[in-house]
């Protein structure tokens, strides 16, 4: 029998700025936006023309907004709604974690929605340029998770090589989820849709890129789950499921939906509204 790993001993503070705490999470956010934009933008010049580099560019903010207020209402909302609502001033303290994909996804399409519209674009072509690069914020999220030693998984068998005993999961080996999630829907969502992107038929097929990231995404997610350790307050649900796969059904449904509704249309040579 293997011995299971110990958690490293990281500091949840990445460095100082003065006065100021840079966390792993919040780099983490950083570092994907400043990777995501230069790929979004050479996505965006392929054929057939979508937007302007500059219209990119500035989308950048909206994502940003969108991604953080949905994350943050999606987690407060989906798995903490009776603690936010006997404590509403806790909803603030973002430092203290509890961010949602799922919100995060609904705040990042509201986002595109609302710039599509104000910008005349179209909105399913500008969401396919802009979805390929999302797995890069999620691979750096997962793996800010596990530098924080949250989310871990349940738990594991000693023999398993990458077991690992995490300080806030008591003395019992357990599954590194965080680090399957970074894999699943970090590195490898992120190839699948760059291909899928580099096909001129797929990007002729408005909603086709959208389609597969919420259906890739779903199934990732969901299979990721498998390992992961509910939330304490919460558990597991009806089956032995649990909330994070409950979320994904109409996540995967809507990505199937789209697929089919691109493929049904024809392929589409301008996105001018």
């Amino acid at each position: 029998m293997s011995h299971p790993l110990i958690f490293p001993d990281f500091d949840p503070v990445a460095f100082h700025i003065g006065p100021l705490a840079v966390r792993w999470y919040a780099l983490a956010y950083m570092v994907s936006f400043i990777i995501a934009l230069p790929i979004a933008r050479r996505l965006n010049r392929l054929a057939p023309e979508v937007a302007t580099n500059e219209q990119v560019d500035d989308f950048l903010f909206y994502a940003i907004l969108g991604v953080l207020l949905g994350g943050r209402l999606g987690y407060v909302l989906f798995y903490r709604p009776m603690d936010y609502l006997s404590h509403p001033l806790e909803i603030f303290k973002t430092w203290d974690g509890g961010m949602s994909f799922h919100g995060g996804a609904l705040g990042v399409i509201l986002a595109l929605a609302y710039f599509s519209w104000k910008s005349r674009l179209s909105f399913l072509a500008f969401a396919d340029r802009i979805v390929p690069v999302v797995p890069i914020g999620l691979g750096l999220g997962r793996c800010a998770n596990f530098v924080n030693g949250e989310l871990w998984g349940r738990p594991a068998s000693p023999d398993l090589p990458w077991a690992m005993i995490f300080p806030t999961g008591g003395p019992i080996p357990r599954h590194p989820s965080e680090l399957y999630e970074a894999l699943t829907e970090g590195v490898l969502l992120l190839c699948v849709m760059l291909f899928a992107a580099s096909r001129p038929q797929v990007r002729e097929r408005f909603g086709f890129l959208s389609g597969l990231f919420l259906f890739g995404y779903a199934c990732a997610r969901s299979f990721c789950e498998f390992f992961r350790q509910p939330d304490a307050n919460i558990g597991f649900l009806s089956g032995g499921t649990t909330m994070g796969q409950l979320l994904c059904i109409p996540m995967a449904l809507a990505g199937m939906g789209l697929m089919v509704y691109a493929m049904r249309r024809p392929a589409q040579v301008s996105a001018h509204v």
